[in-house]
């Protein structure tokens, strides 16, 4: 129960709320024609499904991110989520099919889980390398479960306070090009051309939350010229 275990706690959790908003969406779309007496129901079991379904793909990440150059491939992805952040687009779930059975039901909420995880796994992934090896699957089951009442019970509250807050957003987003940072840094293939030590560890997490935000700017400002 280090300090490092409970910094990528918060982020797994913080990453949870920011990037789960669409969960919470979809849940309530799969759910909405089941009557009311299989809706709970409908619910616990779609996100339990679909929990356990992230847990092993984050199980097999943290494994492919130890293969060399796999991390930079990853930083790359996490950098772009967290522009993509600071520059939503509109998301169309109107592909998302109503069910007025129980398991059928379950069966689309996990399936478009699966379809929208990519970019929690490996925002996930990457903050639970920070933790150390004996960690990093405990960390995420724990970050995960903690994150569940969140998103299901207080989405609603986190995209209020997210509306009238926009700096929670912002800070989102530059935690995500942190991690960005540290996990490029931190790629096993680039371990002999990198000066390794702890204060480069920091300098590149810094360098990755600010480009994030540079980005993200950027492009705002561009979105709101073409608007």
């Amino acid at each position: 129960m280090t300090a490092h275990f409970w910094v990528a706690v918060g982020q797994i959790i913080m990453i949870d709320i920011l990037l789960g908003g669409d969960n919470a969406v979809v849940i309530a779309l799969a759910c909405r024609q089941l009557p009311a007496n299989l809706r709970t129901k409908g619910i616990l079991w779609g996100t339990v499904g679909a929990i356990i379904l992230r847990v092993i793909l984050i199980a097999f990440a943290l494994t492919l991110l130890q293969v060399p150059f796999l991390k930079v491939v990853g930083a790359i992805l996490l950098m772009w989520i967290g522009v993509k952040l600071l520059v939503p687009e509109d998301d169309d779930h109107s592909n998302i099919q109503g069910s007025d059975k129980l398991w059928a039901a379950v069966k689309t909420v996990i399936v478009a889980d699966l379809v929208m995880s990519v970019d929690n796994v490996i925002a996930i992934a990457g903050a639970a390398q920070g933790a150390g090896s004996q960690h990093q699957l405990p960390l995420v089951i724990f970050g995960l479960l903690v994150s569940i009442p969140i998103i299901i019970w207080g989405s609603q509250l986190v995209l209020k306070l997210m509306d009238r807050f926009p700096i929670i957003i912002t800070v989102g987003g530059m935690l995500l090009g942190w991690i960005a940072g540290t996990m490029f840094y931190s790629d096993p293939g680039l371990a002999g051309y990198l000066p390794q030590s702890q204060t480069m560890h920091y300098v590149w997490g810094v360098g990755g939350a600010l480009l994030v935000l540079a980005i993200g700017k950027f492009m705002q400002r561009n979105k709101s010229v073409e608007a």
